[in-house]
């Protein structure tokens, strides 16, 4: 898969493309990231790409010329049908369901940063095919977004993640309670006499599973409890 990121900032992406899973997934070659500085494009000896809005306010606002000839020229790279996503407070909220939606019916996107007080409507109304927020909540950038939803999306594909079957078991693909999932233990069994559950050392994964099953949400529930 291949996502096309528009940015006035690639090299905030250094270490994400280089670290983790998604690092091996860049070097394997199951996606392929593009970090295009929307600066080149602009038309001013200065290369500007904000200016303050009309009608008064605070705050600047990403002008329409460089982001329609970068998003032209990014759509000359890729096709024309490849989705330009802006992720924006304003857009529809990121979740489990999008993004295997995503994964499955896209090969490659475009993908848009904002910043100040965001873009130009004019970008919005003729070229952004699809709004996303991460959340309610007001960041510097989006480039810190579009990297989440990267993230989100590229774990789907098949060998992105070392274990194939990860992330069909955990709670959102599993369709379960939102922040419900059961509790993980690791070594040592005995940690500052600390035991894991005697189950989870039996070896015995039908009962595994039973008590997997009752435990989701346990810690959730007692934590409820305890705040009546």
């Amino acid at each position: 898969m291949r996502f096309d990121v528009l940015t006035l900032f690639p090299e905030s992406f250094r270490s994400f493309l280089s670290t983790s899973m998604i690092g091996r997934a860049v070097d394997t070659k199951k996606i392929e990231v593009n970090l295009i500085n929307i600066r080149d494009f602009a038309d001013n000896k200065h290369k500007q790409v904000d200016d303050i809005p009309y009608g008064g306010g605070a705050g600047m606002v990403m002008m329409p010329q460089p982001l329609f000839a970068a998003i032209d020229y990014t759509k000359d790279l890729v096709s024309d049908n490849a989705q330009v996503i802006y992720m924006t407070p304003h857009g529809k909220t990121l979740n489990q369901k999008l993004s295997e939606n995503i994964s499955a019916k896209q090969d490659r996107l475009i993908l848009l940063c904002g910043h100040y007080e965001g873009v130009d409507q004019r970008v919005r109304d003729y070229l952004v095919d699809q709004e996303i927020s991460i959340g309610d909540f007001v960041l510097t950038g989006g480039e810190l977004p579009v990297q989440v939803l990267i993230d989100s999306v590229a774990r789907l594909i098949p060998g992105v993640l070392g274990k194939e079957a990860s992330h069909q078991e955990e709670s959102f693909s599993a369709k379960l309670d939102r922040k419900c999932e059961y509790p993980h233990y690791t070594r040592p069994a005995d940690f500052k006499g600390l035991k894991v559950p005697d189950v989870l050392l039996s070896g015995h994964h039908a009962e595994i599973a039973k008590w997997r099953k009752n435990n989701v949400c346990k810690k959730n529930i007692l934590k409820n409890l305890d705040s009546l």
